[in-house]
């Protein structure tokens, strides 16, 4: 079930009603529609990886209080061991053991040896990369005895499947999701009015910019070798607005929706596109996974507390394994180490903490400055965003070759820009630029009239004739 699909505009104003006019009573009664709601929603992929999702909640349930009650500390470590052990054994079959077997077979070939490894024919269990790293945060942080374990299994699977934020994030933690499962939600107007503000410009982010970048930027990557290097600019300009739109999209949906039960999830996208350099970009975009491994991989290995090497180390640690989480190929783990290239020179001149403050822009050579920096930042974005989209390393090489071909032509030009492109790209970096202090473009003054323009321009340019999935629910 999509979010930008009928069913799922049906599916959620009968869960709205159900849950705030009949399972109203209590704590237990919304928690219990929202688990069977959430349940619902994910067996509409494919009903037989609830088993699976049922499955990981109870494990990391189990082992969290057996971790807490453990008497010695060898016992603490069995439980923490068998939850983690687990919980990536079953990632590292769904979504890497092809990579890692045709990989090695693949070496063993350069090698002289013949090699036909085993391949799995299944298909990636949707969300399995989030729910499993919510349940990883949970195991860790009793472990370390920052949270008490839950001995609720109803606020606790509420935490691990709630819907919204079942399939793509954001990641959440217990510290944040599962006081707000704790307690009975009472209605509040002006919050579900700010959710449906926010799904409004989450709609408008998929259906407008994503799906409309999404044509041109498949039609270029597609048949790049037939493009002119200024048509292949733009395909990697179309795709980061395509990634940007869709995953923010769905994030600001995700929020939008949840914000309708009472209940807040954390901010994913900060408007990463005007960052000022990399490390401020990396702050902003995907802010759940960022923070995740920052927590719960970076810090543990020593952070930048360490000597230059330990420093060096870390930074190409956490965003190769970045890219690996994304999906399982050199692409992914190419476009890591790209970022870690990056981010290496602000964190070695102990620079990566300059920009924390507003973007402010006035009449100033140092407002010209700022403009540069964005745009420099934005431009090394989409190289990256290459890697990123190539379906392989090769690929990705020769893209970038023909770029610096430095071809043109103007028939090909004007096949690949477009009224509706020209008009939508402008109006999405406005809009956003002007609300950039706040959650939601859509908030503030004038919200009637920015909601009532973008709603004209969902009606107008928003592509309703295909069913297009969101690009995170692969990974």
């Amino acid at each position: 079930m999509f979010f930008n699909s009928i069913a799922f505009a049906v599916f959620l104003p009968i869960v709205f009603f159900l849950y705030w006019f009949v399972f109203n009573k209590s704590k237990s009664t919304q928690n219990t529609l929202l688990i069977v709601a959430s349940y619902y929603f994910y067996s509409c992929w494919d009903w037989r990886f609830l088993f699976l999702l049922v499955f990981s909640t109870f494990l990391d349930y189990y082992t969290g209080i057996q971790i807490e009650k453990g008497k010695s500390e060898k016992s603490r470590k069995f439980w923490f061991w068998l939850s983690i052990s687990v919980n990536l054994g079953f990632l590292g079959i769904f979504k890497y053991y092809n990579f890692f077997a045709s990989s090695f077979a693949d070496l063993l070939d350069v090698l002289g040896f013949k090699a036909s490894p085993i391949l799995l024919n299944v298909i990636l269990p949707v969300g399995i990369s989030f729910y499993t790293f919510h349940g990883l945060s949970y195991v860790i942080d009793i472990y370390y005895k920052r949270i008490k374990a839950e001995y609720n299994f109803i606020d606790y699977s509420l935490f691990v499947s709630y819907f919204p934020l079942l399939v793509a994030g954001p990641i959440e933690r217990a510290t944040h999701l599962l006081p707000q499962v704790k307690v009975k939600r009472e209605f509040n107007l002006e919050k579900a009015k700010e959710g449906i503000s926010q799904i409004i410009w989450g709609l408008f982010k998929k259906v407008v910019i994503a799906d409309n970048c999404a044509m041109y930027a498949n039609n270029i990557f597609e048949n790049y070798t037939s493009m002119d290097s200024f048509s292949l600019v733009l395909g990697t300009v179309y795709f980061a607005f395509q990634i940007y739109g869709d995953f923010s999209g769905y994030s600001d949906i995700a929020l939008g929706v949840s914000k309708l039960f009472g209940i807040d999830l954390l901010k994913n996208f900060n408007y990463p596109y005007f960052s000022r350099d990399i490390a401020e970009f990396w702050r902003r975009w995907h802010i759940s996974l960022s923070s995740w491994f920052r927590d719960y991989l970076y810090i543990p290995l020593g952070g930048s507390k360490g000597g230059l090497s330990m420093k060096i180390r870390n930074t190409f640690v956490i965003f190769v394994v970045s890219g690996f989480w994304h999906g399982a190929s050199w692409t992914y783990i190419f476009w890591g180490l790209i970022n870690a290239v990056y981010f290496l020179p602000s964190l070695l001149l102990k620079r990566n903490q300059k920009y924390l403050q507003e973007i402010t822009v006035s009449w100033h050579i140092s407002s010209l400055k700022t403009i540069v920096n964005i745009l420099i930042t934005f431009g090394i974005t989409c190289f990256a965003w290459i890697f990123f989209r190539s379906e392989s390393l090769s690929m990705a090489f020769d893209y970038i070759r023909r770029i610096t071909d430095f071809s043109f032509n103007r028939s090909s030009l004007k096949e690949q820009l477009s009224f509706i492109i020209i008009i939508i790209l402008p109006y999405l970096i406005l809009l956003e630029w002007n609300n950039r202090n706040k959650e939601c473009p859509l908030f503030g003054q004038l919200s009637r009239i920015k909601i009532v323009t973008t709603i004209i321009f969902i009606l107008l340019f928003g592509e309703f004739n295909i069913q297009s999935k969101f690009i995170y629910f692969q990974f």
